[in-house]
Formats: structure tokens, C-alpha cells, sequence
């Protein structure tokens, strides 16, 4: 059985710290890690707070370099002995989303010499990268659903070309007698995500959890994503993050997630 705990998300029940990103600490049978490490890591405080010790995990993985999911990191490696970052193709190619008539800085606030600081060996997914019998990443995602759209508004580079997310990367996880996926934003779309792992894995994606990118989404644009993933065989979702309030049951900060 595997456990995913929030660290941290957009919200909290009190006495523990939220914010807009997202962190989860992942154990399995073999492996306990990190994914995703949220904006100012806050998160790892939640961990103290929640009496979780982080001092020995040594493995971690950012989904993608906007600084809600990869921000914390630096302050990660101030609690735990991380060996190992995996990360997307291109995942140094700064961020930005259009401010106006200006571009705003989205990234994650760190670079290579970081890793370098700190001995930290980085890995890059490009397909699929095994971590252990129960648990993968996965980036390179086919884009099958036109409905899933990227918003303009992101861009990456010194010129400002759209940003197709190529840097990201979900965590798939055993469940049962298929798979969960665990994605952080989606940007790329969670029905094509859950659908090219379906391919990729030949097994059914029965789980879905993360954040869904439906913040502000239209009612017609949340119905086809349920009903796409319906059709996919999801049968259960556990949308946080930016998935929207449109979704009632959605786990907060400090919540432990299992997968069997």
C-alpha cells in the first residue's frame, strides 16, 4: 500500500500553514520521497508540525519549474538529505505568464548551481523513470484532447514563446489492478495525461489525484474532463490545488492519501 501525505496546498485546516502550491510526501513499500515541494516551503514546516520527519528522505521530484511546485525547494534540502532531483526535459527554461502590457517571472527561483551546492545529482524523465516497483514518472505526454487547451498567458524563455509545458511530469503510482496518477497542475491536460499513460502502462488509470488546472474553468469544460476520464475508467478523483471549489470533496494540507 502506498501513502501520500500533503504537505502542503491552497488550504488547511488550522494550525497548519497553506498556500498556492502544492508538496506531497509519497511511501511505498520500498521508497519514500517527495513530490513536488510547494512556493516558500512552508510545507516542510507542516511536515515539523505534523511530526514527520523528513531527515532521511533522500529522493525528490519537482512536476515542473513554476514556483508554486518547485519554489520550496531550497528550504527542502535544509531538512532532508536529498541525493537525487528529477525533473522534466528543459526544466531550467525560465517561466513567465503576461502581466499586462509586461511579463511576470514564474519560475522556480533556483538554478543548477544549487544542486551543484548542495551535491545534489539531477535526473531527467523523458518518457518514463522507475523509482521503484509501485511508483513512476512519466513526461512527454501526447496532447489527444483539443478541449484541453494551454492559456496563452504562459510563456518560458529569454523569448517569450508559449509555453507547451514540455518540462512536465506526473507520478504514477500501483492501484490495484491498475493505476493511479498524481498530477500537480496538468497544464497539459489530465485527460491527456491519464489517457497516454493508459497506452504507455497498458493498464487502466483507476484513481486521479492533484491538481486538475480547472480554476475559473467553464461548467462545459469540467463536464467533458469527467466525462473524458470517466470514459477512461477513472473511478475515483481527489481533486486540490488548481483544480477550483467547483469540487466538493478535495483533501486539504496535512491529509494522507492511500493507494493500494
Amino acid at each position: 500500500m502506498t501513502k501520500l501525505r500533503l504537505l502542503i496546498e491552497n488550504t488547511a485546516p488550522d494550525g497548519l500553514l497553506a498556500e498556492h502550491g502544492l508538496s506531497l510526501l509519497v511511501t511505498t513499500a520500498a521508497t519514500e520521497f517527495v513530490f513536488d515541494c510547494g512556493h516558500t516551503g512552508a510545507a516542510f514546516d507542516n511536515a515539523k508540525l505534523l511530526g514527520v520527519d523528513l531527515s532521511a528522505v533522500k529522493l525528490a521530484a519537482i512536476s515542473h519549474a513554476h514556483y508554486d511546485h518547485a519554489g520550496g525547494f531550497p528550504k527542502l534540502l535544509d531538512v532532508a538529505q536529498i541525493e537525487t532531483l528529477v525533473t522534466g526535459a528543459g526544466f531550467w527554461t525560465e517561466k513567465f505568464s503576461r502581466d499586462g502590457d509586461g511579463f511576470k517571472y514564474r519560475g522556480s527561483g533556483f538554478d543548477e548551481k544549487l544542486l551543484t551546492a548542495h551535491n545534489v545529482k539531477q535526473k531527467v524523465c523523458r518518457d518514463i523513470t522507475q523509482i521503484d516497483s509501485d511508483a513512476w514518472l512519466v513526461g512527454n505526454f501526447a496532447r489527444r484532447f483539443d478541449f484541453e487547451t494551454i492559456p496563452t498567458k504562459f510563456v518560458k524563455g529569454d523569448d517569450k514563446i508559449p509555453d507547451n509545458f514540455s518540462d512536465e511530469i506526473a507520478l504514477i503510482l500501483r492501484d490495484g489492478d491498475g493505476l493511479a496518477v498524481v498530477t500537480a497542475c496538468a497544464h497539459v491536460g489530465v485527460c491527456n495525461i491519464a489517457a497516454d499513460v493508459a497506452d504507455r502502462f497498458s493498464l487502466p488509470v483507476r484513481t486521479v489525484i492533484g491538481g486538475l488546472h480547472l480554476t475559473g474553468a467553464t461548467d462545459e469544460r469540467i463536464n467533458r474532463t469527467l466525462t473524458a476520464l470517466k470514459s477512461l475508467g477513472v473511478e475515483r478523483i481527489l481533486p486540490c490545488h488548481c483544480s477550483g471549489l467547483n469540487f466538493a470533496d478535495r483533501p486539504t494540507t496535512g491529509t494522507v492519501i492511500t493507494v493500494a
